[in-house]
């Protein structure tokens, strides 16, 4: 199929404040809340009408940017920025393809970033967000699924030295995904470790979670020293090692050391800890453990001998995996919020590396724990599928209420559209986990993964700086947007 030219013709952007049933800390951060920003965008055809194509994500702080000079409220900010440098130069383009319209900003918006002072994973978060709405508006204006079209092609996605066309040709998606639950480094393990219980019927502890949802794979986040490191891993294989069945686990570093030693000496005591015996045969890989500064600076094989490392903040651009698998990392976490784009051409590298190593070296892993449900969680959840990742992190489900920032109306919609993947419990419509699995099969709809769009009137506009708007990346960014 040839890949369609169209013209952006509007992008409209919003936000939801999202609270927190439970506060989640990951690295430098614990997060009670946060705005979830999303994107309405209008193209038009070469040889057709106006379609319109949405998408969202959560405006997180403390991982774009782990600056500690930067308050919570400053990294928002900072999202917000990206999103209208992003909005500025998509409008101010021509007509091009899906894929077009990102290679045409991809440089630019860096370069524009850094300008008004961001790095460049937060540059690239505006327009990972403006191209999966730009996709949806594609996909719908065609009346074809996201699966059809990626398989298809129709975005003309193009990377030197990679047969794209080939690679997404073979791409099947699947009809159940395992839920990957993270646990956070304050949450509680069993009923002895909760302060104030919650009385929302909902699950607060690993332990009411395992029985609740049936999870095999978790991720677990380890903090920057190894004794203390280990004794939380010990009290969570004491739940984990009840598993009847046999369980997975991950084990998120969140840049929490300084070099390979630090994180070395980590996995070392995981496997002489006689307590740790069964969880340390279950770890597929490590993801991040160190920082991003230094993290692709040096060879990290004496730790990479011994398990697979991947890198996830360190993916900030299209060069970082290649420079990061010459290091010894053997994977890259795909998100959406780091744009799916990258995450298509880093799966046909690891396909590529593969076959001339003749070997299964390199992945890809899902991960994201912010994604709320709704059109959110249901495009990221499409992306790993047609990847063919079989465990993703998904953890909105259990830090966040489902829906219930959302009016009745919008959660009944998605509701509908997607029974297998949702429920109604509790007074909000949230995902639906049996046996560790989601079931997403009614994700292969027209558009981009959705049959149900957000409540356009119920969304605040985001307030963005003026100068922003007015295209000056030199301004440093300041709005008065909602706070987060």
């Amino acid at each position: 199929m040839t890949a369609p030219r169209f013209a952006v013709e509007a992008i409209d952007l919003f936000e939801r404040p999202v609270r927190l049933r439970m506060p989640f800390r990951f690295g430098v951060v614990t997060l009670t809340a946060a705005p979830q920003a999303y994107a309405r965008a209008r193209i038009r055809l070469e040889n057709g009408g106006p379609t319109e194509g949405a998408a969202a994500d959560m405006i997180a702080p403390k991982w774009f940017d782990k600056d500690p000079g930067l308050s919570d409220e400053d990294n928002v900010e900072q999202l917000r920025g990206s999103l209208a440098l992003a909005r500025a130069a998509y409008l101010a383009g021509g007509a091009n393809t899906a894929f077009g319209h990102w290679r045409e900003h991809y440089a630019p918006q860096i370069a524009r970033g850094a300008q008004a002072g961001l790095n460049s994973l937060t540059a690239c978060y505006g327009p990972a967000l403006i191209d999966r709405a730009l996709l949806d508006a594609l996909c719908r204006s065609l009346g074809i699924s996201f699966y059809r079209a990626l398989r298809s092609n129709l975005p003309g996605i193009e990377a030197p030295g990679l047969d794209m066309a080939r690679f997404l040709s073979g791409l099947a998606p699947q009809a159940a995904i395992a839920a990957r639950h993270t646990v956070g480094m304050a949450d509680p393990i069993t009923a002895r470790d909760l302060g104030q219980p919650l009385d929302d019927g909902l699950p607060q502890t690993l332990e009411e979670v395992v029985a609740r949802y049936g999870q095999r794979y978790f991720k677990l986040k380890v903090g920057g020293d190894p004794r203390a490191a280990v004794e939380r891993l010990a009290a969570i294989a004491s739940v984990l090692d009840r598993i009847g069945a046999p369980y997975h686990a991950t084990l998120d570093g969140n840049e929490q050391y300084a070099d390979i030693g630090g994180a070395l000496e980590l996995w070392r005591r995981v496997v002489q800890e006689p307590r740790l015996a069964r969880l340390a045969r279950s770890v597929l890989f490590v993801e991040q453990p160190i920082r991003r500064g230094s993290a692709l600076a040096r060879n990290i094989s004496r730790l990479a001998r011994e398990i697979p490392v991947i890198i996830d903040e360190s993916d900030d651009s299209l060069e970082a995996f290649p420079q990061a698998r010459k290091l010894g990392y053997a994977g890259v976490s795909s998100k959406t919020c780091k744009g799916l784009y990258k995450s298509f051409i880093n799966a046909a590298r690891c396909a590529a590396w593969n076959r001339d190593a003749g070997s299964e070296r390199y992945f890809m892993s899902g991960e994201d724990l912010t994604v709320q449900a709704g059109i959110a969680l249901q495009q990221d959840l499409a992306l790993v599928s047609l990847l063919g990742i079989r465990h993703v992190e998904r953890n909105g489900h259990h830090y966040v209420n489902g829906m219930a920032a959302a009016p009745a109306s919008e959660q009944n919609a998605f509701l509908a559209a997607h029974p297998d993947l949702y429920q109604r419990s509790y007074g909000a419509v949230r995902p639906l986990i049996r046996n560790g699995m989601l079931a997403i099969g009614s994700l292969d709809c027209p558009g981009y993964a959705s049959g149900a769009l957000p409540d356009w009137e119920a969304l605040p506009s985001m307030k963005v700086a003026a100068q922003t708007e007015a295209k000056s990346p030199t301004s440093r960014l300041t709005s008065s947007g909602a706070s987060s």
